[in-house]
């Protein structure tokens, strides 16, 4: 078998294996995520939820996929068929694409690059090809108009998320997420993370996050008051699925690099438990509880104030806690607080 994996059909073999566990994963996560998801908004509105298909509903997101799989697809007229059928499968491949490079564990990586970070933020920043052509392709203004503010929105939003990020990668010296969680582990448990140096980053991550996922308060491009669904209007069954399915994987990416980039990835919170794979998915599943909450207590903010938001405010921010970190870290100051790769990290 060892001799069989160092040729190429066995490398071959084992890459696709690989794949597939983290598709895999990511996809049987998705599933309970909604059902989170839909737990949650239940929660907060005193009512009972998903309860009838499975035990206590944990099914009903199977039934749910099962059912837009079987439905017929119907294809409004005067659309522009290669294109409106393209636009659905850019957005899941490119979602599942990133996740590629994501570390669930020390060496537990499909791809280990020392680039990793901008091959998330390359990735990141194609997503918004398959909302502008679906929109487009629909032949409706509505979907036109979302997809529109979903291309302005999903940009200005990327340069905040992506200056922020630069805080971190001037802190440690690198592109590569396992450097990155490396740095992090000082012994001080939970105290060494990133969380603390950074702290007012990570509430613009955390919110820059929203507006980069058209999630609520910030689903503009979606929004039923005016848009009527907006850049999905016109699509229905497998297509939507693909859609909805991008969109949720894309969530789940956030909240993974929030875990990686600020909260000490698998690295366990207190000092003396072990590290591993359970650190790493029990944060990713608190910030995606995160994210259900603010989904169903939050109001939607109006496309002007988004907009002013991301430009007016989390821009000059961000730029100005780069300009901050790059002076701490370059003197050092309280000891390499700011600067990881200076104290071994």
């Amino acid at each position: 078998m060892t001799e069989f994996l160092q040729t190429g059909l066995g490398i071959t073999v084992l890459i696709a294996a690989q794949s597939l566990l983290v598709v895999g994963f990511v996809m049987i996560s998705l599933i309970f995520l909604v059902y989170a998801d839909r737990k949650v908004w239940a929660a907060v509105q005193m009512r009972r939820g998903p309860n009838v298909v499975g035990p206590w509903g944990l099914l009903q997101t199977f039934a749910d996929a099962i059912k837009f799989v079987v439905k017929e697809v119907v294809i409004p007229a005067g659309v522009d068929r290669p294109v409106y059928f393209l636009a659905p499968l850019l957005s899941f491949v490119l979602a599942m694409l990133a996740w590629a490079v994501i570390p669930f564990n020390d060496g537990w990586v499909l791809a280990d690059i020392n680039v990793a970070i901008l091959f998330v933020m390359a990735i990141a920043s194609l997503e918004v090809y398959g909302v502008i052509m679906g929109g487009w392709a629909s032949n409706s203004k509505y979907a036109f108009l979302g997809s529109l503010r979903s291309a302005a929105q999903m940009i200005s939003y990327e340069v905040s998320l992506g200056l922020i990020i630069i805080g971190v990668i001037i802190s440690t010296g690198s592109m590569n997420f396992g450097a990155i969680v490396a740095a992090q582990d000082t012994g001080w448990g939970a105290l060494g993370w990133y969380w603390l140096p950074h702290l007012p980053m990570v509430v613009l991550f955390f919110v820059s996050a929203l507006a980069e996922t058209n999630r609520p308060p910030f689903d503009l491009p979606e929004a039923e008051s005016e848009l009527v669904a907006g850049f999905m209007v016109e699509y229905g069954s497998t297509p939507y699925l693909l859609f909805m399915a991008g969109e949720y994987i894309a969530i789940f990416l956030m909240c993974a690099l929030m875990s990686l980039l600020f909260f000490g990835g698998w690295l366990s919170p207190i000092p003396g438990l072990p590290d591993g794979f359970h650190w790493m998915f029990l944060k990713m599943a608190f910030f995606f509880f995160l994210f259900a909450m603010v989904k169903a207590i939050v109001p939607r903010y109006r496309y002007d104030q988004l907009m002013r938001i991301g430009w007016k405010v989390f821009l000059p921010f961000s730029l100005a806690w780069v300009v901050l970190i790059a002076f701490l870290a370059k003197f050092e100051v309280m000891g390499g607080f700011w600067a990881r790769w200076a104290i071994g990290g």
